[in-house]
């Protein structure tokens, strides 16, 4: 008898031909649709420019799902875990955003929404065997490893999953590249095989970002510092709003060199900036990061890399585990670690664990103004 797999349909290209590769590979497949947010319900009014539309993205991609249910011949099956996802990811990331945080929504989503509620609704509603997403990583044993695209590669999204969570997850793609799965929709004429990837934030979609936050945090205007001079060179709408490393919306003219964030202080209401001759205040070679998860059960500590950002390059790193389910990374100089993000640590292609960023230092000293 074939295994039941239920497969989490976004309606977009990479679930519909994890569908096809599912059904291909001789599993009992069924698709679930979870509908996440509501934005009459959760307020999201201001940065939502699809706010007046006749339908919103997250319906059409319902649609495009159920389209390509039908054309595979699959069942598609819908929930609503929107109460879920406000209260153990979106609150989650409004909290964060306050004390001055940058959190990344995408991995908590992973965590409790698409590997918890979604798992728990898949193996005791519909009797699921296995879950599926269409994610680029690969689960083997109940480790994590990263795709063999690695241009495409979403382990970096997975790291905070369980063992146990792993061990009954199959990534289809995890071997087969993004232009590959292209050309299977093309061939298959799959209604989303031409469908834009979706970006912005998790099942939120796109949004105007400091607008968009400004529906739960409200503007509170301050001074921006360089942090060089001690001058005020600007004001802004509220600290909270802007990213360490962050160059763009900072509406600062008139100066030789553009300045890029450092820091805030958020009780102060305070931003703090620097420029390029002043790369130092950007740098970091430690840090702190707490709630270590780990995964690999056997790694390599001669042969570890982290990565700091989903897009950044693997930088060579020593690791330390420390008590309090804490570690401690050191890694050459570096711009732009940014707490509230997440480190992920590698052993070649396999993912070794997680940890949230919490402190980091330069040449010995904490960046307490971070």
């Amino acid at each position: 008898m074939s295994k039941k797999v239920i497969l989490g349909m976004s309606g977009g290209v990479d679930s519909s031909v994890s569908a096809y590769i599912l059904k291909t590979q001789g599993y009992d497949v069924e698709g679930l649709f979870m509908r996440n947010w509501d934005s009459f319900l959760n307020n999201d009014f201001l940065g939502n420019n699809d706010i007046r539309e006749d339908i919103c993205p997250q319906e059409q991609d319902f649609l495009d799902a159920k389209e390509v249910a039908q054309q595979l011949g699959i069942k598609l099956h819908r929930v609503d875990f929107v109460k879920e996802y406000w209260d153990n990811v979106f609150q989650y990331l409004i909290n964060e955003y306050k004390v001055g945080r940058t959190p990344n929504p995408d991995i908590f989503c992973n965590k409790y929404i698409k590997f918890k509620s979604f798992s728990d609704y898949a193996f005791n509603v519909l009797k699921a065997d296995y879950i599926a997403m269409g994610h680029y990583a690969e689960a083997i044993d109940g480790e994590l490893f990263r795709a063999l695209d690695d241009t495409k590669d979403q382990s970096y999204f997975l790291a905070q999953l369980s063992n146990q969570q792993l061990s009954k997850a199959i990534f289809p793609l995890a071997n087969i590249s993004k232009n590959e799965v292209r050309k299977i929709a093309s061939q298959l004429k799959l209604a989303t095989a031409s469908k834009k990837d979706s970006t912005g934030i998790c099942f939120i979609g796109e949004r105007r970002f400091a607008k968009f936050l400004e529906n739960y945090i409200p503007a509170q205007p301050g001074d921006i510092i360089d942090i060089y001079t001690n001058k005020k060179v600007g004001n802004h709408q509220g600290a909270m709003y802007y990213t360490i490393g962050q160059r763009k919306g900072l509406n600062l003219g008139g100066f030789e060199k553009p300045y890029f964030v450092v820091g805030h202080d958020i009780r102060k209401k305070i931003i703090y900036v620097s420029n390029d001759d002043h790369p130092e205040y950007l740098l970091s070679d430690k840090m702190i990061a707490k709630g270590w998860n780990q995964i690999a059960k056997e790694f390599n500590f001669q042969n570890l890399t982290a990565k700091f950002r989903y897009r950044q390059q693997d930088i060579k790193c020593s690791l330390k585990v420390l008590e309090y389910n804490q570690i401690e990374v050191l890694y050459d100089e570096t711009e732009a670690v940014t707490p509230g993000q997440q480190v992920v640590i590698y052993d070649g292609k396999k993912v070794v664990g997680a940890a949230i960023i919490d402190k980091i230092f330069y040449k010995g000293k904490e960046k307490e103004f971070l």
